[in-house]
């Protein structure tokens, strides 16, 4: 049986599917050949190596840290461009941001010999191990922190020993939490758990914040209030009957206006090969929002379960979720009128998506 994962492939945006075996793939943006089990369903792979184009840069930006907290380091990095939702990236930066922090702490380290031996063994953990491995990338690179700054070696005794016990904490803490794989937050979870660690282990105190996680709308696997960095913002979900037109806009409109307080989502009851080419025209010349950037056409069952439903309306059967909050704001489908007509119902989208701000038009 192959599991699919929604909205992932760089490429193209749809969903990935793993294999049980490896076949041979070709990466689709350096055409290497390589046996892997992780693909689109259109086909499209792209290797570990092109995923984490500008991941280089991260040892330059370490050595100009000056901060003790490996969580803000970590943030940092994760703004990249280069750092994507998911993807081996987080299997150095995790290492990278401990080192970091560990140095400005007062660790005893050569912080630029340790950063590119840092970047050397995470990249060798691949894309998919928490699942294939039963060994999430973000908790072996708080382990293979702790091989570094000790000066592991296979034949280590005390090293040695620390190492593996700084894995299999980060390693237990995620696996009792479950999945599906979030690498957002298991990097927080291995870099949570290696502050204690060291900090009991090596005498190093590193700074520790709280964190609340602001990628859950990026996310359509998030876990929701089973994470323990979810910020309970309530979810919102855009429907209508084909989630090509105006609950794309919704959705677009919602991240836009609404990320501080809601995720926001849209799904339809049936598929549409593309967004509507008119409404990705006037969003991106008004607003400067590429909605094929990171949405397409989806089904209800394949977004989170929302607190809200808002139903758009109109002359069409717009689908109902029983024992859930539906508003509807009875729009009229712009689909094949001109430019003023579809910004009408651009502005009355965006007029509802403000009014949403206010805490009683949700309650």
């Amino acid at each position: 049986m192959v599991k699919y994962m929604k909205e992932e492939c760089l490429i193209c945006k749809a969903p990935l599917e793993y294999l049980h075996e490896d076949i041979e793939m070709e990466c689709e943006l350096c055409h290497k050949k390589e046996n892997s089990k992780t693909r689109c369903v259109n086909g499209h792979y792209v290797c570990n190596e092109c995923h984490m184009k500008g991941i280089d840069s991260l040892v330059g930006i370490c050595m100009e840290e000056t901060s003790k907290n490996p969580v803000v380091i970590l943030d940092k990095m994760m703004a990249l461009p280069s750092c994507h939702m998911h993807g081996p990236e987080h299997h150095i930066m995790v290492g990278m941001a401990l080192l970091t922090a560990y140095r400005n702490s007062g660790g005893d380290i050569d912080l630029k010999k340790a950063l590119i031996e840092m970047n050397s063994r995470g990249r060798s953990v691949p894309g998919g191990a928490c699942g294939f491995w039963g060994a999430c990338g973000a908790g072996l690179s708080a382990g293979m922190f702790v091989s570094i700054v000790t000066g592991s070696t296979p034949l280590g005794r005390e090293n040695f020993g620390l190492s593996h016990k700084m894995t299999a904490s980060a390693l237990g803490a995620i696996g009792e939490i479950g999945g599906p794989r979030c690498c957002k937050r298991d990097s927080y979870i291995s870099i949570l758990r290696a502050i204690d660690f060291v900090k009991e282990n090596l005498g190093i105190t590193m700074e520790r914040s709280e964190i609340r996680c602001s990628y859950s709308s990026q996310n359509n696997q998030c876990i929701g209030k089973r994470c323990p960095f979810s910020k309970r913002k309530k979810k919102i979900a855009f429907i209508c009957v084909h989630n090509s037109c105006r609950s794309q806009i919704a959705e677009a409109l919602g991240k836009k206006y609404l990320s501080d307080a809601y995720d926001c989502y849209s799904a339809g009851t049936e598929l549409k090969p593309q967004i509507n080419q008119d409404a990705v025209r006037l969003m991106k010349r008004e607003y400067g929002i590429d909605m094929e950037q990171d949405q397409h056409s989806k089904l209800l069952q394949d977004i989170p379960e929302a607190d809200i439903y808002v139903s758009m309306g109109c002359n069409v059967a717009c689908p109902s979720i029983p024992g859930k909050k539906m508003l509807n704001w009875g729009l009229e489908d712009p689909t094949g009128k001109d430019d003023a007509a579809f910004m009408d119902v651009i502005r009355q989208i965006e007029k509802n998506i403000l009014e949403l701000k206010t805490p009683q038009e949700v309650s």
